[in-house]
C-alpha cells in the first residue's frame, strides 16, 4: 500500500469518526433539551407544591384554631356529660327497682298466661266437642228433613190416592145405582114376557099344528123357536 492510500484511508477513518461524534453530540444534544424540559416541568411542579404548601399551612392554623375552639366546647360538653351520667345512675338505679318490680309483674303475667293456656285448651276442647255435636245435629236435621219431606211426599200421594178412590168409589155407586135401575128394568122386561108366553106359546102349538097338517116341520127349527 503506498502512502497516497494510507492517507486517503486514516482520512476517511476520520471522517467517518467525526460523522459518529457529531451523531452523538446531536443525540447528547437532545437528550440535554429533553432533560431541560424535564427540569422546567420539575421546577413548575415543586413552584405548584410550595403554592400548595402555602395553602395547606393556612388550612393547618385554621384547623388547630377549630381544634382549639372544639377543646373548649369539649370541656363544657364533658362537664355537660358529667352531669348527664350522674342522672344516668339516678335513672339506672329507679330502673333496676322498675326491673325488679317488672319481673315480679312478668312472673304473674306467666302464671296468668298458664292458666289462660290451661283454660283456652279446655275451651277449645268443649268447642271440638261443640262442633262435633253441633255436626251430628246438621246430619239428623238433615235426615229428620228428608223423612218429613218423604212423609209429605207420601201424604201427597195418599191424599190423590184417596181422592182417586173416593172418585172410583162414587164411579162404582152410580154404576151401582145404574146396574139396580137396569135390574129393575130387567126383571120389569122379564116379567112382561112370562105374562106374554102362555099366549105366544098357544098361538106357537095352533101354528105348529096347522103347520104338521101340510108338511113335517123341522125339529131343530122347532127348538130355536121354543127358544
Amino acid at each position: 500500500m503506498t502512502i497516497d492510500e494510507q492517507q486517503t484511508q486514516d482520512l476517511l477513518y476520520a471522517k467517518k469518526e467525526i460523522a459518529y461524534q457529531n451523531r452523538e453530540k446531536e443525540d447528547r444534544a437532545a437528550e440535554l433539551v429533553v432533560a431541560n424540559k424535564e427540569l422546567a416541568f420539575q421546577t413548575h411542579e415543586k413552584e405548584n407544591r410550595a403554592a400548595e404548601l402555602i395553602i395547606a399551612d393556612k388550612e393547618l392554623a385554621f384547623q388547630n384554631r377549630e381544634k382549639r375552639n372544639r377543646a373548649a366546647e369539649l370541656l363544657i360538653a364533658n362537664k355537660e356529660l358529667a352531669f348527664q351520667n350522674t342522672e344516668k345512675e339516678r335513672k339506672a338505679a329507679e330502673l333496676v327497682i322498675a326491673n325488679a318490680e317488672l319481673v315480679f309483674q312478668n312472673t304473674e303475667k306467666e302464671n296468668r298466661a298458664a292458666e289462660l293456656l290451661i283454660a283456652n285448651r279446655e275451651l277449645a276442647f268443649q268447642n271440638t266437642e261443640k262442633e262435633r255435636k253441633a255436626a251430628e245435629l246438621i246430619i239428623a236435621n238433615a235426615e229428620l228433613v228428608f223423612q218429613n219431606t218423604e212423609k209429605e211426599n207420601r201424604a201427597a200421594e195418599l191424599l190423590i190416592a184417596i181422592k182417586e178412590l173416593a172418585f172410583q168409589n162414587t164411579e162404582k155407586e152410580s154404576r151401582a145405582a145404574e146396574l139396580i135401575v137396569a135390574n129393575k128394568e130387567l126383571a120389569y122386561q122379564n116379567d112382561e114376557k112370562e105374562k106374554e108366553l102362555p099366549n105366544s106359546l098357544l098361538q106357537t102349538e095352533s101354528w105348529l099344528s096347522k103347520m104338521t097338517k101340510r108338511k113335517s116341520v123341522p125339529s131343530n127349527w122347532r127348538h130355536q123357536t121354543k127358544n
